[in-house]
């Protein structure tokens, strides 16, 4: 038409804004929100996101670099936070002063972990405590698991009488480390149990170092004071040249004598742990929503996902929707330690809670929100990341990449499917696996995950000929015959010792037998015959060892081999001999060579095929 002049087309200035501003976002942050955060339209946002080629909705989430990015281009700079510190941060009234959160504070009890060697009476002495046996129960004597227990004071004598504590049993096999180390980062004391009759070893030292590096007050608990070969003071001065000076030697730590089978000094020992938690002024807000952290987490036949989690803030009730990791869920019930139902469990309370929308991992933080759906926006982002993570790392290569495996395309390789009750053996045993690799066989974790063995396990070890390894847990009926068909292989197991060494022997018997070679002696050719039939024949003086008639030899000629083969004949003067020793003359034919010269030298030696040494 004459005269129409179209509108200007929508152009976007690729220079960004200069900065003005700073902003907080979360991570998973949805375009609305950043949208909102940076005070414009949310389809100015989405025109820039589609100028830089991403096409988005104003419900869906962004990563934080992205974030970041757009946020520049409108003139805010980002601090990155995560969920879990938004929720913190948003569960602390603004207008409150200090004094008041001072005064919404209350006392909470103290989370006391029990640490120490293997055998050094660390359940037991929590056994004594709670008035229960835990330890019978546990495969081996051996814990493998955390345990999460609160017990109350019930001495009316006490000084301490009506006051609760927390007590965390880490398992003390030095597997562990990682478990033992994630029980010293909630916790408030550590106690360290050590065996009077035994002394500091190297789980003591172990634990000591994890909580130096936690930074909590270590209580000593000298038990097994009862035995006739207990001696206290030589575990007082080994553990004072580690630094742990007694406090009747004028250093500042507590120690204790205990026994757990007479239960001596018991009530001793958790008055000085109140005595402690006192001294660190241990507070908590009990009406401030929930957060706490995961000890342990297993996948039960009837109950679905369930986890143990040390409530360290605020109060979780039934109902209360929650974000944990990459897991959403909504407390359907909660049970404690001797499996009695909860209505609400306040600051420094271990529970076990159903409701779970999937399997965390132990060490995760829980946080209780409002919104469901912000929970599950959350989880379904880091699920996504999370694939994200290992799909680049199992498809990512690289020319360095190639080059490593060129090298070590020799090197045997043991796949392993690991299934396991609870996560954090899961977690433990896989740390444990792969340390086991080494330069001759590789041991590749195809799968490690919580629950029975099923079907679906047995066809990836047969597709992939792997052997699949259960810890405390069995295959199901199908899933065990489908194995016998597959021939697959099923090893089953509750203790850590015993799984370690069968896993020894089979990556000894993936190796080939190694050819040994024994030195016999050697014989110098001072003379050679030429006989009819029989060919050439050296006749040799033995400098050194025996010449046998079943001996492999090789022919040295100016210190190199210029035959290697077997003895053809062995003489001394006219009569065959089966050995000719040091010392001795003698007539030597080798099989199938006659080139033998004056001055040569003859070595004998065996070979023989033995098994692989032990790898690990």
């Amino acid at each position: 038409m004459k005269g129409f002049v179209p509108p200007p087309r929508l152009s976007l200035s690729s220079e960004p804004l200069p900065i003005t501003r700073a902003i907080t976002i979360t991570e998973g942050i949805s375009v609305k929100d950043l949208a909102e955060k940076l005070g414009i339209r949310a389809k100015d946002l989405i025109a820039r996101l589609l100028a830089r080629g991403v096409f988005a909705t104003v419900n869906q989430t962004l990563d934080a670099e992205l974030a970041t990015e757009m946020a520049r281009h409108f003139g805010a700079t980002t601090d990155v936070i995560t969920f879990e510190q938004q929720l913190a941060q948003e569960s602390v009234p603004t207008d409150s002063t200090g004094e008041e959160a001072a005064a919404q504070a209350v006392s909470r009890p103290p989370v006391v972990t029990i640490m120490g060697h293997v055998d050094h009476g660390k359940t037991s002495l929590l056994d004594a405590i709670r008035s229960t046996n835990v330890a019978e129960g546990e495969a081996g004597g051996i814990t493998q698991h955390i345990g999460a227990y609160k017990v109350s004071i019930t001495d009316p004598n006490s000084p301490a009488y009506g006051r609760e504590i927390v007590f965390l049993d880490t398992p003390g096999h030095e597997a562990f480390t990682r478990m033992r180390a994630r029980g010293s980062k909630v916790t408030d004391i550590v106690v360290l149990v050590v065996a009077a009759d035994d002394g500091v070893m190297p789980q003591t030292l172990e634990a000591i170092d994890h909580a130096t590096a936690a930074k909590v007050p270590i209580i000593v608990a000298v038990n097994k004071i009862d035995k006739p070969d207990a001696l206290p003071e030589r575990v007082k001065k080994q553990l004072a040249d580690r630094g742990l000076m007694p406090e009747d030697w004028g250093g500042s730590t507590v120690f204790v004598d205990v026994s757990a089978k007479q239960k001596t000094n018991l009530n001793l020992l958790m008055e000085m742990i109140c005595l402690v938690a006192d001294l660190q002024d241990l507070k908590a807000t009990p009406e401030r929503p929930a957060t706490g952290t995961v000890l342990e987490a297993k996948l039960d036949r009837g109950r679905g996902p369930v986890a143990t989690v040390l409530v360290q803030n605020g109060t979780l009730h039934t109902g209360d929707n929650f974000v944990v990791g990459n897991v959403f869920g909504k407390v359907r019930a909660m049970f404690n330690d001797r499996s009695v139902g909860l209505e609400a469990a306040p600051p420094s309370t271990p529970v076990e809670i159903l409701g779970l929308e999937g399997l965390p991992q132990a060490g995760d933080q829980l946080v209780a929100v409002a919104d469901r759906e912000k929970a599950r926006d959350i989880s379904e982002y880091r699920e996504q990341k999370a694939r994200e993570a290992q799909l680049a790392k199992s498809s990512r290569v690289s020319l360095e990449g190639l080059a490593e495996q060129l090298k070590t395309a020799g090197v045997k390789e043991l796949p392993i499917i690991l299934k396991g009750d609870v996560g954090g053996s899961i977690e433990v045993l896989s740390d444990l696996l792969t340390k086991m690799s080494n330069d001759k066989v590789k041991i590749n974790i195809m799968r490690a995950s919580v629950g029975a063995i099923t079907e679906s396990d047995v066809l990836l070890a047969s597709a992939s000929n792997a052997i699949i390894i259960g810890f405390n847990v069995r295959p199901e009926r199908k899933a065990q015959e489908m194995a016998e068909q597959e021939n697959v292989d099923i090893r089953l197991h509750s203790i850590i010792y015993e799984l370690q060494d069968e896993i020894k022997r089979a990556m000894t018997g993936m190796l080939e037998p190694v050819i040994k070679e024994t030195y016999q002696g050697r014989a110098e050719v001072r003379d050679t015959f030429r006989i009819p039939k029989v060919g050439t024949v050296a006749g040799c003086y033995v400098v050194d060892g025996t010449i046998k008639r079943d001996s492999e030899v090789r022919l040295l000629r100016d210190n190199v081999v210029v035959f290697k083969g077997k003895v053809g004949s062995l003489r001394r003067f006219k009569e065959d001999a089966n050995e000719v020793r040091n010392g001795m003359e003698c007539g030597i034919a080798i099989a199938n060579y006659g080139d033998i010269k004056v001055g040569d030298v003859i070595e004998a030696f065996v070979t023989e095929r033995v098994a692989a040494e032990a790898l690990v």
